[in-house]
């Protein structure tokens, strides 16, 4: 069984992973403008964790504004 600082430890990392991320993602499209409305781009996501010799990746798509 995991401590609750560990959890509170995750639960905050992953947090702040998800709103910075999509922040810098929607900085993205609205810098590309109207070049990436409706364009369906690649994505992916490295999580490195140094000393346990962790290497995770998460790949996707995310679609531009349709607008």
């Amino acid at each position: 069984m995991m401590s609750e600082d560990f959890n509170m430890s995750l639960r905050k990392f992953l947090k702040q992973v998800g709103v910075t991320s999509q922040q810098a993602i929607e900085q993205a499209l609205r810098d590309a403008g109207d070049a990436a409305n409706g364009k369906e781009f690649d994505a992916k996501m490295v999580l490195t964790i140094d000393g346990l010799n962790l290497s995770h990746t998460v790949e996707g798509k995310i679609r531009g504004r349709a607008e």
